[in-house]
C-alpha cells in the first residue's frame, strides 16, 4: 500500500505541534505541573494521539528537548583546548541551566530515575553523543600535547561537567554560568602536561 503523503504531512505537523507545546508548557510551568492533557490541548490534538507515539510525558518532553537542542553543543576546535572548553561549557551552562531548557532537563532526568526506558533514551540521545564529541576533542588535545596523557579522558569529562550539574540540581544555576570560565581554568591546572613528566 502506498503511503499517503498528505497523511504523513499531517502527522509531522501534529508531531511538531505536540513537541512545541510540551517544551513551551514545561519551560513556563515546570515539568511536574504539566499534564498530557494540557499538552494535547495546546497542540490541538487528542490525548490518544500522544500516547500512540510516546509512552509517557517524560518521553514526549525528552524528544521536545532533542528537537529544541539540535546541534547546539558541538565542540569547537580552534587549537586552544582551554578556550574551546570555556566556550562549550559556558554554552551548556547558559542553555541547560538558566535558559528555557532548564525545567525540561531537570524534569526528564528526575523522572528517569524511576523509568529505566526513559533513562536509556536520555543517555542515548543527549548524554552519549555529547560525551563522544567531548572525548574526541579531548583526545585531540592530548595528542597535540595540550593535556596530560596519563589521565583518562572520561575522568577529564567528569571533572569538567560534574560541577555544572551539581550546581544546577542544588539550585545554584546562575552561579554555575558565572563561574564556567573559572571552573575550566582550575581544572586545566591539573590537566596540563607537567614539566619534566613523560
Amino acid at each position: 500500500m502506498t503511503p499517503d503523503p498528505k497523511s504523513e504531512r499531517r502527522s509531522e505537523r501534529a508531531r511538531l505541534a505536540i513537541l512545541g507545546a510540551a517544551f513551551d508548557l514545561v519551560s513556563r510551568k515546570g515539568f511536574a505541573k504539566v499534564t498530557i492533557e494540557a499538552i494535547a490541548a495546546q497542540a490541538g490534538v487528542g490525548k490518544p494521539t500522544i500516547y500512540r507515539w510516546w509512552p509517557s510525558k517524560g518521553a514526549v518532553v525528552l524528544e521536545a528537548m532533542n528537537e529544541e537542542l539540535g546541534d547546539d553543543f558541538g565542540f569547537p576546535d580552534t587549537g586552544d583546548i582551554t578556550a574551546d572548553l570555556t566556550t562549550q561549557i559556558t554554552a551548556v551552562s547558559q542553555r541547560l541551566i538558566t535558559g528555557r531548557m532548564s525545567e525540561a532537563f531537570k524534569g526528564v532526568l528526575g523522572e528517569a530515575q524511576n523509568d529505566p526506558a526513559l533513562m536509556k533514551a536520555f543517555r542515548e540521545t543527549i548524554l552519549e553523543p555529547s560525551i563522544a564529541e567531548c572525548r574526541a576533542r579531548l583526545d585531540s588535545a592530548v595528542a597535540a600535547g595540550e593535556l596530560r596523557s596519563d589521565v583518562p579522558t572520561d575522568v577529564m569529562i567528569d571533572l569538567l561537567y560534574a560541577p555544572i550539574h551539581y550546581r544546577h540540581f542544588l539550585g545554584f544555576g546562575d552561579d554555575a554560568v558565572r563561574r564556567s570560565a573559572e571552573l575550566v581554568q582550575h581544572v586545566m591546572l591539573g590537566l596540563r602536561p607537567r614539566p619534566g613528566a613523560e
